[in-house]
């Protein structure tokens, strides 16, 4: 239902567009927003140099004005608070209509009110993702389980909204109003679980929190890591939640992994890693910590963190502050493309209020720490879960043959990898040539007016996947990439 103004109205417009921004919300929430086939049907991909690339399309993001932010003056929250244009830009966008409170036009020097509902159009650019097809590991009436691509965003998240896994499985093979299980990292490849009820997802996520579940991942890490199992114990603190980087202290949660060796190629080492509990970047955070960051890993694996990268905890005397300035400078200076899409710093991003649906997008909240596979966003769908761990006893293999060698791949579960999820479900890849008639642009755009450089191979992975998940009854998993093999070794550091 949508609601006008007329002369029958005698409301004052603060009553009205009060009642009527909380009405317009309501509305929002019942439709789940960026779940709709509208919403999937805005635009298309096309592929270009092994990249997935989605067509510019205008997008409308809206927001309740925040406490912070009453008495303000519109263009002044919006220079301070979005920093993805300048302040110019926004006043613009005021002047022009297309950034309205309540839908209506405003002048610049409007300050906000309390309830007041702030609408901003763009013309969304977002960000390319690798064009690996997602492959399914198993689907049947009450779960689909595939094996996500490192470069993909699990849910929309800052600069991705179709270039995510949802998006992907909902516009091509038809799989929508899927639940989400657990979280994988943006640069995180493996397993990914989706309820297709909520029961079945509030099941299996119960399963998790009550540490029934266990996970194993594998992962590619520098230098030759130590024989034997190796259990890491230190408690991990959140620095920042806007720009999603956490470190070990001793006011951090506690939380476990257990690391051990498979094999080593004389420069990099292949490891297995089972953690316990599923604290924010665990795995990347304790690897660190032991002084055996995964090899590609932007964030964890990089001198901002001092001269030894945080080994043993040694930041080169840093303060919190410190860390955070230095991560922001260096992305500016390096058009850093490491961050996750829900990071403050990830490409072209601004500053995200605290909604579903925000001027920028979600954003986790503070009370709310997520793992290393549960690293996304909250979506709009119902089930996230706060916590992973497993219930294994030992990290020990379970056979006496190397697991890299000769994978045990569950017939009842596991399907080659090479079957895409379009043959599981009927649906065909559509084209995904270039069509210039779907490029949209926009004179007013800023994006449209710059080139940025596509990510290149190296930006789309990190050497860190999700390899095994087992529970009551149930075990899946995938086929491992080519990294992962003990005797690989990366083009890119080989002499």
């Amino acid at each position: 239902m949508k609601y006008f103004i007329t002369s029958q109205f005698d409301f004052s417009s603060k009553t009205f567009f009060s009642f009527q921004a909380k009405l317009e919300t309501k509305a929002l929430k019942a439709k789940r927003p960026g779940f709709t086939d509208d919403r999937y049907n805005e635009t298309s991909y096309y592929i270009e140099n092994g990249l997935r690339k989605v067509y510019p399309y205008y997008f409308t993001f809206t927001t309740f004005t925040k406490g912070r932010w009453v008495g303000e003056r519109i263009l002044d929250v919006f220079a301070r608070e979005f920093r993805a244009h300048p302040a110019e830009e926004y006043e613009r966008c005021i002047q022009a209509g297309t950034l309205t409170v309540n839908y209506e036009k405003v002048p610049t020097d409007y300050k906000l009110k309390h309830n007041d509902l702030l609408a901003n159009i763009v013309h969304r650019h977002e960000v390319p993702v690798t064009s690996q097809p997602i492959t399914i590991v198993h689907m049947d009436e009450d779960v689909v389980v595939v094996n996500k691509p490192a470069s993909i965003p699990v849910h929309p998240c800052g600069r991705y909204r179709h270039n995510t896994v949802v998006f992907i499985l909902a516009k091509e093979y038809n799989l929508k109003n899927l639940r989400t299980i657990h979280r994988l990292d943006r640069l995180t490849s493996g397993l990914l679980l989706f309820g297709r009820s909520p029961k079945k997802a509030r099941q299996m996520e119960h399963q998790i929190r009550n540490r029934l579940v266990s996970k194993e991942y594998v992962c590619r890490v520098e230098g030759e890591f130590p024989d034997g199992v190796i259990e890491c114990k230190e408690p991990i603190e959140v620095v920042s939640y806007k720009i999603g980087v956490c470190k070990v202290s001793p006011k951090g949660k506690d939380c476990v992994t257990f690391f051990q060796k498979l094999g080593y190629n004389g420069k990099t080492s292949i490891v297995l890693c089972k953690p316990k509990t599923g604290r924010m970047h665990q795995i990347r955070v304790h690897l660190q910590y032991l002084g055996y960051p995964v090899v590609n890993d932007p964030l964890y694996n990089h001198e901002v963190f001092g001269p030894l990268k945080g080994k043993g905890g040694d930041l080169g005397g840093k303060t919190d502050e410190e860390l955070v300035r230095d991560l922001i400078h260096i992305h500016n200076a390096e058009n850093w493309l490491g961050m996750d899409g829900d990071s403050e710093l990830s490409m072209f991003n601004t500053r995200k209020a605290d909604l579903d649906d925000s001027l920028v997008g979600p954003l986790v909240p503070k009370d709310r720490v997520l793992g290393d596979d549960d690293a996304d966003p909250v979506s709009r769908e119902p089930s996230p879960c706060e916590e992973t761990c497993d219930n294994t006893p030992s990290l020990a293999c379970e056979s006496s043959t190397n697991p890299l060698a000769l994978p045990s791949l569950n017939a009842r579960n596991i399907v080659d990898a090479k079957v895409t999820v379009a043959t599981q479900t009927g649906h065909e890849a559509p084209d995904f040539s270039f069509n210039p008639d779907k490029m949209t642009v926009d004179k007013h755009c800023y994006e449209c007016k710059v080139r940025y450089r596509d990510p290149k191979p190296q930006d789309l992975v990190m050497y860190l996947h999700a390899w095994k998940y087992r529970g009551p009854g149930w075990e899946f998993e995938t086929e491992l990439p080519e990294w992962a093999q003990v005797d690989w070794v990366d083009p890119d550091i080989s002499e």
